[in-house]
């Protein structure tokens, strides 16, 4: 039960690089970008298929950062320069995806077997730190790089760009009023966001050692009830509790589902029935604000 946890966690965290993605453009740009169901296994795909050809891990992380932003400008440039509405370009840009991600894998999944010769990051913690288990090694490593995005994505929000960005989602008027212009703080901010997303595809690729074409199906969900359980959970308006919040709505949803499909059985709960859960959970958590407030004016 102690190690089912340690793995639940261990997914949340890596769910949490995803959240923060889906945070900058949902909440900072209030943009609904859905290229996250692309940029997502985009990430994981050109990671595998890099170390698939031989190249190091490191390098290939680096390269689905930036083939995860390039998706991210894309669907910028079809908003801000095509003027085609933000959900439209979404959808339009995770449909290209897909068949970008077939091209590059050369197949519908990809296995990343150590026995092929595939190293991960995770093979060479484990090599490095040999005698240590792997469980606790892969969760300190995660808790390590969650903590370093964070401070990262911290101090970049707190620059003249990224209060630009978090500025734009509220007010588009006032910051162009300011002289900045808003299409380019746009596309900075969905370049980025999906950028985090395709390295936390990338990250999830070497965690469950295989690659999938459709391992992207329902992440933008995901991500989305990632960040509003994290609001429910902790309040707070300055960016550094705000990330926090999204990193531990990630977690805390993670471990939700773990305890649904582990203990769902007595009520039939079936694994296909956690997209449907998700979906739930997320309309309760938006409704319960409108039906606490109706409670309070009946009272």
């Amino acid at each position: 039960m102690y190690d089912y946890f340690v793995f639940s966690v261990q997914e949340g965290l890596l769910y949490g690089i995803l959240a923060l993605g889906v945070y900058i453009t949902f909440r900072c740009l209030n943009f609904p970008d859905l290229t996250v169901d692309g940029s997502f296994p985009l990430g994981a795909a050109v990671f595998a298929s890099l170390v698939y050809r031989g190249f190091g891990p490191i390098e290939s992380m680096i390269a689905a950062f930036i083939a995860g932003a390039l998706a991210g400008l894309f669907t910028g440039v079809l908003h801000t320069f095509s003027k085609i509405p933000a959900l439209l370009s979404g959808i339009l840009t995770m449909t290209c995806l897909y068949s970008i991600n077939l091209r590059i894998m050369g197949r519908p999944n990809i296995s990343l077997s150590e026995n092929l010769g595939h190293r991960t990051v995770f093979t060479m913690l484990r090599d490095s730190f040999n005698g240590i288990p792997e469980s606790y090694l892969r969760l300190f490593f995660l808790i390590g790089l969650i903590v370093l995005i964070k401070i990262l994505l911290d101090l970049f929000l707190q620059t003249e760009i990224g209060l630009a960005i978090r500025a734009t989602g509220d007010n588009e008027t006032l910051v162009e009023a300011q002289g900045v212009n808003p299409d380019r703080i746009k596309l900075v901010g969905i370049s980025l966001s999906n950028a985090l997303v395709a390295f936390a595809g990338a990250m999830f690729a070497q965690y469950q050692g295989f690659v999938d074409i459709n391992m992207g199906i329902g992440m933008v969900v995901l991500g989305l009830a990632s960040v509003i359980v994290g609001e429910v959970l902790l309040r707070g308006r300055i960016i550094l509790v705000i990330t926090l919040q999204v990193i531990i709505g990630a977690v805390v949803y993670r471990l939700a589902t773990a305890i649904a499909l582990n203990y769902g059985y007595n009520i039939g709960f079936k694994p296909y029935d956690l997209k449907l859960f998700t979906g739930l959970l997320v309309i309760i958590i938006l409704s319960f604000p409108v039906i606490k407030e109706k409670f309070r004016r009946v009272k």
